[in-house]
């Protein structure tokens, strides 16, 4: 197996570094050693010091490279802007870009900075996915949501059981490119430019819908308290939304984070974060999670959103 690589895309900016470290850490340390693999951090100008931090991570199985997308953004950054909330940045999008970049590979794993895994990749990896644009997990928030259940039925026109998260993405690259998805999404993008509450995510659901192939939810398991979840089957924690153990005591999982954490150079740095908080950034996360709910209850009742225009100019993807 040695002379497969595994391609695997991670997006960042400065900020998100510290954290970057702690998923890499974690692949590394619990991928198989049967394979090669290709770690590529898609970014618009991570600084030097932080480049040579990460890359020190790499070993006789992996490869680190930095890919600057700015190119492939230049022209439409405004609209991607646009439409950004306070706790995103414009590296959500970089993932959309990933099979007209890199034409070499057929197939790749996709993970937001956020994550810790805690089982090998490659598994992952594996899933067969032939004849689907993606492999994905149920998003664990909307799902049990009934208000972000509304946004997903009358803003998308998708069941929320069939949403997925897209920090998580086994991706077919080459069903990518053959279903023209990246002109489909700057198409939409600059004719339309929805409002919506997740921007990479909502527009990837839409454009991949039927299109899925749904992966345990192990591989993408949120923080959130669940009884029906058997932790055996956990393979990788997805610190979502405002769920972070760098904010935050007594999250769930946490313990994983940390223990990559303190294999990396930036403990430290990550530990400040976390001295950092005070009542008023906790107020400004409630805040921000009450508007976010607003905003989804304001986008599913108005009639410019994916499922009436779609209904409205006839658009059909599938």
């Amino acid at each position: 197996m040695k002379n497969c690589t595994i391609p695997v895309f991670f997006s960042s900016d400065d900020n998100y570094v510290p954290f970057l470290a702690v998923a890499i850490t974690s692949l590394l340390e619990n991928a198989s050693k049967d394979y090669n693999y290709d770690i590529i951090i898609l970014n618009t100008g991570i600084n030097k010091e932080n480049k040579k931090k990460i890359e020190k991570l790499k070993n006789n199985n992996a490869n680190i490279k930095f890919v600057d997308v700015k190119h492939k953004i230049e022209n439409i950054v405004g609209k991607l802007e646009s439409r950004l909330r306070d706790y995103y940045s414009l590296s959500i999008y970089y993932r959309l870009f990933i099979p007209s970049m890199f034409p070499e590979y057929k197939k790749a794993i996709y993970l937001d900075a956020d994550i810790t895994l805690i089982d090998d990749i490659s598994k992952l990896y594996n899933e067969d996915i032939e004849g689907y644009l993606v492999g994905a997990i149920s998003d664990e928030v909307i799902s049990t949501d009934e208000r972000f259940a509304i946004y997903t039925t009358e803003a998308l026109g998708i069941e929320p059981k069939y949403y997925f998260n897209s920090g998580v993405l086994l991706m077919n690259l080459e069903e990518f490119k053959k279903q023209k998805i990246e002109e489909k999404f700057i198409y939409l993008l600059e004719k339309y430019n929805f409002d919506v509450v997740a921007p990479d995510q909502d527009y990837l659901n839409v454009l991949c819908k039927g299109k899925v192939k749904y992966i345990d939810r192990g591989w993408d398991r949120m923080p959130n308290v669940d009884d029906s979840f058997d932790d055996d089957n956990l393979h990788l924690i997805h610190y979502n939304m405002f769920a972070k153990p760098w904010k935050y005591d007594n999250v769930l999982y946490q313990e994983h984070f940390w223990k990559y954490a303190q294999m990396t150079e930036f403990l430290e740095k990550i530990n400040s974060f976390k001295e950092l908080q005070s009542e008023e950034m906790i107020k400004r996360d409630n805040e921000g999670a009450l508007k976010l709910l607003e905003n989804s209850y304001n986008i599913a009742k108005s009639e410019f959103n994916f499922k009436n225009i779609f209904e409205r100019d006839n658009i059909d993807f599938s």
